[in-house]
């Protein structure tokens, strides 16, 4: 399965469990640790923790079991690594708190100019 095949099944188990704000962010041009990064926001602890178990079960249905799985336990912020995509389930105070959104989409530091002082 590709890259893009993951990233969409990664999204319809979130919306199959109705993640609120679901956003895909294509990091090939800015990092080499994965492909994409889907962020989404879960209503409650309960629901974060329902989304993430949703992701896992239906990657590895689809035979891509998760390397790594953090955050479970507060489940204010889980992580899964399916090595191809990262997904960040947050609560929303947490996802407005870090914005990660903004963080990834800077544009790599090759690309950016730089003064000199």
């Amino acid at each position: 399965m590709k890259s893009e095949q993951l990233c969409k099944l990664v999204i319809n188990a979130l919306e199959d469990v109705k993640a609120k704000n679901i956003v895909m962010l294509d990091v090939r041009k800015l990092t080499s640790v994965t492909d994409y990064m889907v962020v989404a926001s879960g209503t409650s602890n309960r629901h974060v923790k329902a989304l993430s178990d949703a992701v896992a079960d239906k990657a590895r249905e689809a035979g891509h079991r998760p390397s790594g799985v953090e955050g479970e336990e507060g489940s204010e912020w889980v992580l899964l690594d399916l090595q191809d995509v990262l997904v960040h389930v947050m609560l929303p105070r947490v996802r407005e708190f870090y914005n990660l959104e903004k963080l990834w989409s800077l544009s790599p530091a090759s690309d950016l100019a730089v003064k000199d002082r």
